[in-house]
């Protein structure tokens, strides 16, 4: 997946959560319970995009050493 479409995805569940949250904090007693364990659903996804993303943005050390690989060096 690239990049942009993570950043996206994050975006989007961003917004979940701050939505979630803000209607928390304004619903009844009853709906509490339900809607708590939506924004715990809504935190961890947004927690794995976000792990994804950094992971997608970091170099790995395999990448590092084959980042010249195929390329034409004039020495």
């Amino acid at each position: 997946m690239s990049i942009r479409l993570l950043a996206r995805d994050v975006y989007r569940a961003q917004q979940n959560v701050d939505r979630l949250r803000k209607l928390y904090d304004t619903c009844t007693a009853q709906e509490k319970d339900r809607i708590k364990r939506e924004l715990q659903g809504a935190e961890k996804e947004l927690a794995l995009l976000r792990k994804m993303l950094d992971g997608e943005k970091q170099s790995g050390p395999f990448r590092k050493k084959f980042a010249g690989f195929g390329s034409t060096k004039n020495s």
